[in-house]
């Protein structure tokens, strides 16, 4: 099994430099090979007896002009613009499977990073020995000691550089008897989740407020982005300006990160099985007065970091059809109210008379939903 690690760097200034560099090497060998690409592509389509373009042969083609017209390329590591080009076919790949639009070309200083070959680096405690830059100290540890590396990536998120650390982790008799032994402590357990731009409520009644990290920092990012508007385009005191909102963004990104990752952890630790509502996050992010905190709540990546570890553990995720009314059943006797306003937070039943919180009640009918579709299913 293919497990991803992802380590915080503690690089001098000098690693910091040739980091940069790397970086900058395969974004060039990138955007060089798409541009012959594109122009390849174009002479086989005037003529068919030529040969289609491939990675394969671009790469072939680099490695030859690489010493003549950029000998600085070899001040970096020698398989980032290798992996570069691997990726430029894997993109090409999807958008000819209808997966991916057409590839673009990468822009400087946005999604800085490049990849390590399997056997070019190295990983002994708290230090990782990359090509050209020599062992970088790390803020932690492998999380999967003993596992066979299988490659790395860097990228850079403001001004703090990171490596992806991709293992494969064979899972022993030791780890699968645990994982069992859980399964079966929590096997009758379901819980329902409803997903809010203010909390999230479980049908045990337990309420998990958002972070809110996005609008909480919001005006000292506006304050960030007038001060980059109002510099100079490329001076430096442009740049440090750029600088300064990017760590905002990235302080926002760390605490929502942070908190779900928590969080679906502990649900996926906790029961054996978990319901929640298939939302149309796109459509929902119209509401120009909702946006903004439906994006920071992050529904999307809540979905997906627990179906993920879900699917690790051997638990079972329940999504409610995108039209259930969740929150507009009592939960006591089944009736449902026709009109609920998003301003409506209680509301009471009319036929039992129950006073209900639209998200526990809303949670409660989501773990119903799943135990009456496990019943159905068995």
């Amino acid at each position: 099994m293919l497990k991803t690690h992802e380590i915080a760097l503690d690089p001098s200034d000098r690693q910091r430099t040739l980091l940069a560099k790397s970086a900058g090497t395969a974004r060039f060998a990138y955007n060089w090979a798409l541009s012959k690409w594109n122009g390849q592509y174009g002479a086989w389509k005037a003529d068919p007896s030529l040969d289609k373009p491939t990675q394969a042969n671009l790469r072939k083609e680099l490695n030859r002009a690489e010493r003549e017209s950029f000998p600085w390329m070899l001040d970096a590591a020698k398989c980032a613009p290798q992996e570069a080009i691997i990726n430029l076919g894997k993109a090409f790949e999807n958008f000819f499977a209808g997966r991916a639009a057409y590839p673009t070309f990468k822009k400087r200083g946005a999604h800085d990073g490049f990849k390590v070959s399997a056997g070019f680096f190295k990983i002994s405690e708290n230090r990782i020995m990359l090509p050209k830059t020599g062992w970088i100290k790390t803020f932690e540890a492998l999380r999967y000691e003993g596992a066979k590396l299988a490659g790395a990536a860097t990228s850079r998120t403001a001004d703090q550089w990171f490596a992806s650390a991709v293992c494969e982790a064979a899972g022993g008799a030791e780890s699968q008897g645990a994982e069992s032994q859980g399964a079966e402590e929590t096997a009758e357990k379901t819980a329902g989740i409803d997903a809010g731009v203010r909390e999230y409520a479980a049908s045990d009644g337990d309420r998990r407020p958002v972070p809110r990290a996005y609008r909480n920092l919001e005006r000292q990012i506006i304050h960030a982005q007038r001060s980059v508007s109002r510099k100079e385009k490329g001076g430096k005191n442009r740049s440090k300006a750029k600088l300064r909102l990017a760590k905002l963004h990235a302080k926002a990104a760390s605490i929502r990160s942070d908190w779900l990752r928590r969080m679906t952890a502990e649900i996926v630790h906790e029961n054996s099985a978990a319901a929640i509502e298939d939302l149309n996050v796109g459509g929902m992010k119209k509401n120009h007065r909702l946006a903004k905190s439906i994006a920071d709540a992050a529904f999307g990546e809540f979905r997906r970091q627990l179906e993920c570890k879900a699917k690790e553990k051997g638990a079972k995720i329940i999504a409610a059809g995108r039209f259930y009314p969740s929150g507009k059943i009592c939960s006591v006797c089944g009736a449902k109210k026709e009109r609920l306003p998003l301003s409506e937070r209680v509301w009471n039943c009319e036929i039992c008379g129950s006073r209900h919180d639209r998200d526990l009640n809303a949670a409660v009918n989501l773990k119903k939903y799943a135990d009456s579709s496990a019943v159905s299913a068995c």
